[in-house]
């Protein structure tokens, strides 16, 4: 049982890992002064040591006119970036890989941690709610226009070369969840009338694009994209003609070289959301496809031996649990996930 879950393993661009677990990225609001702290690289440390394969960041500031989150760290300049060396060098001691996770929030922002800008999106309309890190309604966005989009793409470019330097083993550019490359994926989202709006080709343009400067940039070998198609977010929500839109971009991904991709599904059942997700992805892309969260160990075994996974994701449960892959091979009984646990990096 949990055999090929907890065994070491080697893949095409990745090469080999110490287990298929990927720690999930889930932010935790501990940077200083948006630098990576000695706690940050204990707390990433602690779980290679534990036997996680693959490590994904919490989201990690582009730029600052992409934040929206209270004490997150950021990689836009070479002092941030250097901040973050001793976290990879941590948790590659202790025999795991890291993944840097791009980030842009786009709307899902406001002007409290954008400098004073208003934030930036496919669209001029602010996200609905409150916004948990300010207590106050999201920002009203600014559209980019065509002519800007060359400089967002810059932003994500110098960010991954900076992760690269950083001994990063490689980037997961984030385009779910809502955040600015899913505003652009969303026709809810996405009122544009330009080329970036309106058909599933035009929507999808800006994550194209972004991805192939982000290829040229680093390579195939050390670049992933997050997407999250289907998930949880005040309910079970979906991408409008998801089959269709993840027809075309999946496709044209595979075309530009992506190789690993990460279904996520924010916290939902997997098998009412990424499953269904993979199972039209799958027949059309060759490439390592990551995903799970809410799985059991048993479970993740079965998406495993399907071939639907190829690597497993859990999130809360790597909180509660640092020795996750060592309690799995020892049978041991997993500590189950309290929010409280927030309240500290352990």
């Amino acid at each position: 049982m949990n055999k090929k879950l907890i065994s070491p393993a080697n893949f095409v661009g990745l090469g080999s890992v110490q287990s298929r677990v990927v720690m999930s990225a889930m932010t935790r609001n501990g940077a200083l002064n948006h630098l990576a702290t000695p706690q940050i690289a204990e707390y990433y440390r602690k779980r290679a040591a534990g036997g996680v394969g693959l490590i994904l960041t919490e989201g990690v500031i582009i730029d600052q006119s992409g934040d929206g989150y209270n004490n997150v760290p950021y990689i836009a300049n070479d002092e941030q970036a250097a901040s973050w060396t001793p976290v990879v060098q941590a948790v590659q001691a202790a025999g795991g890989k890291i993944f840097c996770q791009l980030w842009h929030c786009g709307r899902i922002s406001h002007t409290d941690f954008t400098g004073g800008q208003p934030p930036v999106s496919s669209t001029s309309r602010a996200a609905a709610g409150i916004n948990r890190q300010n207590n106050k309604t999201f920002g009203i966005p600014r559209a980019l226009t065509v002519e800007e989009m060359p400089k967002i793409y810059k932003m994500y470019r110098e960010a991954a070369r900076r992760a690269i330097a950083a001994g990063f083993d490689g980037v997961q550019i984030h385009m779910g969840h809502g955040y600015l490359a899913d505003q652009f994926f969303d026709s809810r989202v996405n009122d544009r009338t330009d080329i970036y709006g309106g058909s599933i080709e035009n929507r999808c343009r800006f994550g194209v694009e972004l991805l192939r400067e982000v290829l040229a940039e680093v390579g195939a070998e050390k670049t992933m994209v997050r997407i999250s198609p289907s998930r949880e977010m005040n309910g079970l929500y979906n991408w409008i003609n998801m089959e269709s839109m993840l027809e075309y971009l999946i496709l044209t991904f595979a075309k530009s070289g992506l190789n690993m991709l990460d279904i996520s599904c924010a916290n939902a059942d997997y098998y009412k959301t990424s499953a269904r997700v993979i199972d039209i992805v799958r027949p059309l892309w060759q490439g390592i496809i990551i995903g799970g969260a809410s799985l059991s160990p048993e479970q993740a075994e079965e998406e495993l031996s399907s071939g639907r996974l190829d690597m497993v994701t859990w999130g809360r449960a790597l909180i509660a649990n640092p020795d996750l892959v060592i309690k799995i091979k020892e049978h041991q009984p997993l500590i189950n996930f309290d929010r409280a646990m927030l309240s500290e990096l352990i």
